[in-house]
């Protein structure tokens, strides 16, 4: 029997943190459950899931559905779609199975690409790779997850770019319901010599879109819709994130006018696996504390305060239990192990955000 391979490109950089990677991890158990349930896809599905952030990674190689089993996905610092999509070519090289005189080899596999912010680097060269070597001999599906992605970067791979409400858990529920829909539809499609490649209908209130969103700059290289700082827990040693989304308010001068904060979402413990997905070319760039509102707890830990600075740098937790008699807290940095006394000041201060 022929395979008709799937792949799925799933970005985990650091906005993808928290309710949206949980939500992703469901989906895509809850895809291969039902996909279990159908004799044709059984037949035919074969199944690959590659991850990116900073780096890529293959983390389930294609493999039938019949012994599948859900990954845990891990968190990466930044959006480099150029890894991605390379990584996503070296394994369909390796992979997939042509056409010869012989023998019919696969089906045109289909890629369903999620991302949930604009790329940090310059995907141009993996893009027009892609659209050479397989843009004819692949099918992309593109799902756009933020909230105000620019889709013009995916517009340039695929016809097939779709833009997620990602409203609610029902929304998630739809979206990966839709997924599974065009899946079986596709595996049908090989039943009947059609195509091999059908798309479910869409429903409007999961997806927008694209064409209604107003054009954007075609790239950025820090993903504005999240500022997410990188900590490191005071006891623990383990990597944390810190990740507040966007909003636009009122200003404090009135007029009408309008200003940008981030409000905190939340912080998360991070594995030693962040590093190993992480980009290790990005220059941090700088976000002031007077633009994000919220300060968390240590998710590692428990201190108090999570967002201390070290004179070096480095973001870290800091115990607020014992302060002393001038208003300041004893601590070390768990990073360059200064012993110092940190205060609270009455302004702002500059410190490292991620790519996001």
């Amino acid at each position: 029997m022929r395979r008709l391979p799937i792949y799925f490109l799933i970005d985990v950089s650091e906005s993808m943190i928290g309710d949206e990677i949980l939500q992703v991890e469901e989906g895509i158990a809850t895809i291969i459950q039902e996909l279990k349930k159908d004799p044709t896809s059984i037949e035919t599905v074969w199944i690959s899931v590659i991850v990116f952030a900073g780096q890529a990674k293959t983390i389930i190689p294609l493999q039938e559905i019949i012994s599948f089993y859900p990954p845990k996905f891990p968190i990466g610092s930044g959006t480099y779609l150029s890894r991605g999509l390379g990584h996503l070519m070296y394994e369909l090289r390796k992979n997939i199975v042509k056409t010869t005189l012989e023998k019919k080899g696969d089906w045109k596999p289909i890629i369903f690409l999620f991302t949930d912010g604009v790329p940090t680097d310059n995907p141009s060269t993996a893009i027009e790779e892609w659209k050479k070597e397989w843009a004819k001999t692949a099918n992309m599906v593109a799902i756009s997850f933020g909230d105000e992605n620019n889709t013009a970067i995916l517009d340039q791979l695929t016809d097939n770019v779709l833009l997620f409400k990602n409203t609610d858990s029902t929304s998630y529920q739809q979206f990966f319901k839709w997924v599974t829909d065009s899946i079986k539809m596709s595996s049908m499609s090989i039943q009947e010599n059609k195509t091999g490649f059908e798309l479910a209908d869409i429903n409007n209130d999961t997806f927008l879109d694209p064409k209604e969103l107003k054009n954007k700059p075609p790239i950025q290289y820090v993903d504005e819709n999240f500022v997410v700082i990188t900590g490191i827990c005071q006891n623990s040693k383990r990597p944390y994130l810190i990740k507040y989304k966007k909003e636009i308010v009122e200003s404090s001068i009135g007029y009408g006018l309008q200003t940008r904060q981030y409000r905190l979402k939340g912080s998360y413990a991070l594995d030693h696996s962040y590093s190993e997905l992480s980009a290790e070319d990005y220059i941090p760039k700088k976000i002031n504390t007077e633009e994000i509102v919220g300060v968390p707890t240590c998710p590692s830990c428990g201190n108090q305060i999570a967002l201390a600075m070290c004179t070096c740098g480095t973001i870290h937790c800091i115990n607020t239990e014992k302060i002393n008699s001038n208003g300041t807290i004893s601590s070390s940095c768990p990073s360059c192990n200064m012993n110092a006394e940190y205060g609270f000041g009455d302004s702002g201060f500059d410190i490292n955000r991620a790519q996001g």
